[in-house]
């Protein structure tokens, strides 16, 4: 087994060694950019685009034309929010979203409102849900957006968001949501599930890094969104620049095979999660945090009483690679934004840790981490009474 035992899958997932050699061509012979059209490598690299977009597509239930290629799902999420902030201003200047979003959403909620523009950040409950009544409640006139993630990345938890799709329908609000995490892990489709737009990563699905996409719908509404980075008009004037045609490719199969997975992958991961979070709880002054019953079938996040959740994570870390939140924020040392949202103290938000399983975790690797998460805590438990 090798060592450190890796249970960040949240964080990022190691890439699928099909998608790899999936990628390996558009390298080395297949170079070509998919922009130039009067030869055969630029033919070439605009056909491997095309039919990751479909790919990509497919995965969520998109029309391939909804789909605009990114650097990854925090350039997505700032294209939705800052696209529909500057092109909806004649009706609005109003966004609804939560406290418990990644970074990337309320830092960006945070410029619409250096910009001049309304946010509301609405609570939620101990479980990190929001209350549809306090989302109904909170639309205004102005209101143009409602921005909600699909699955939460530090605790797994899902929103509702059928619910909350059909209350900005009825609205006429447009509804974007963060499905970062979600995508690939569990069954989404746009339409079904009734977003407006959403963005993904490929390397939260055993893609590559630096490449994501956007979902933005075309009809019922049509969705206009003002582009952020100019030049050239690529993808449909929504975002120019080269197209990264190996990242593309890449993304594109990663879907493709979770596509193919979805059937069998999430009851397998979750079997995993579940073992590991009924032997960890079975220890005295431990907590889950989050629902147990809405939410991703591979992440878990539990806390540790009675300890010194900074001295506790290194030890861990050197054998169980494990993180105390977000992978965007796990630098700091301020406790968990998400976990203070759910009613937890400092203290205990620091001494919780999310464990997040993937496609190429094993039973072995698990019954190592509980072993060893065990005689760690108990340890440092002893040394500090």
């Amino acid at each position: 087994m090798k060592l450190p035992v890796y249970l960040d899958n949240a964080a990022t997932t190691p890439m699928d060694p099909k998608v790899l050699e999936e990628m390996l061509p558009y390298f080395l012979e297949n170079f070509g950019n998919a922009a130039s059209n009067s030869h055969v490598y630029g033919w070439t690299a605009s056909e491997a685009v095309d039919i990751a977009r479909e790919q990509v597509a497919e995965l969520i239930g998109a029309h391939p034309s909804e789909i605009v290629f990114t650097s990854g799902a925090t350039e997505s999420i700032n294209l939705a929010i800052k696209g529909v902030f500057e092109n909806y201003k004649e009706k609005g200047n109003h966004i609804i979203t939560c406290v418990t979003e990644h970074r990337a959403v309320l830092d960006t909620c945070e410029w619409v409102e250096n910009t001049g523009g309304k946010v509301t950040y609405l609570p939620v409950n101990p479980e990190g849900v929001i209350e549809l009544t306090e989302l109904e409640n909170a639309i205004t006139s102005q209101t143009i957006l409602i921005s909600i993630m699909f699955a939460n990345n530090e605790t797994g938890t899902i929103q509702p968001v059928e619910e909350i799709s059909k209350l900005a329908r009825k609205h006429g609000i447009l509804f974007f949501s963060d499905a970062t995490q979600a995508v690939g892990k569990i069954l989404i489709d746009v339409n079904e599930d009734g977003m407006d737009m959403l963005s993904l990563s490929a390397h939260k699905l055993y893609g590559p890094k630096g490449i994501g996409a956007l979902y933005v719908r075309r009809r019922n509404p049509k969705v206009n969104i003002s582009s952020q980075i100019h030049g050239g008009g690529h993808e449909k004037n929504m975002r120019s620049g080269t197209l990264n045609v190996p990242g593309i490719v890449g993304l594109g199969k990663a879907c493709e095979i979770c596509k193919m997975e979805l059937e069998s992958e999430p009851g397998a991961v979750a079997v995993l999660r579940n073992l590991l979070e009924r032997e960890l709880l079975k220890m005295e002054g431990t907590k889950k945090n989050g629902s147990m019953e809405n939410r991703l079938p591979n992440i878990t996040n539990i806390s540790f009483e009675h300890v010194n959740g900074e001295a506790l994570l290194l030890e861990i870390c050197s054998e169980i690679a494990v993180s105390r939140g977000s992978a965007c924020s796990s630098v700091t040392t301020k406790p968990s934004h998400v976990l203070k949202a759910l009613g937890l103290s400092d203290t205990l938000a620091l001494s919780s840790f999310r464990m997040s399983l993937g496609r190429f975790t094993t039973l072995s690797q698990i019954e190592y981490a509980v072993q060893t998460i065990r005689t760690i805590v108990e340890n440092h438990r002893s040394n500090m009474h």
